[in-house]
């Protein structure tokens, strides 16, 4: 047997079980139990500093323009 041949049947079967056990594994580790707590607190990363308000209240009519923590803020 050549080669070639030897290292496809190898890949075609033992390979490709492989591939697929590690896959599934990921898959578990993803859906463990015990990792809602931290993807939770990833998916809040964009909100953790977000005291501020968008925008700078320049423009006069809108609602955070006549806040006083907003003027606050600003200084």
């Amino acid at each position: 047997m050549e080669t070639y041949s030897l290292l496809r049947e190898f890949a075609d079967s033992w390979v490709l079980l492989a591939m697929t056990l590690f896959f599934l594994g990921v898959i578990v580790w993803a859906f463990r139990p015990g990792s809602t707590r931290t993807y939770s607190d990833t998916a809040n990363i964009p909100f953790r500093n977000d005291d501020k308000p968008a925008c700078d209240g320049d423009c006069g009519t809108c609602q955070c323009s006549n806040d006083a923590t907003f003027k606050e803020a600003r200084k």
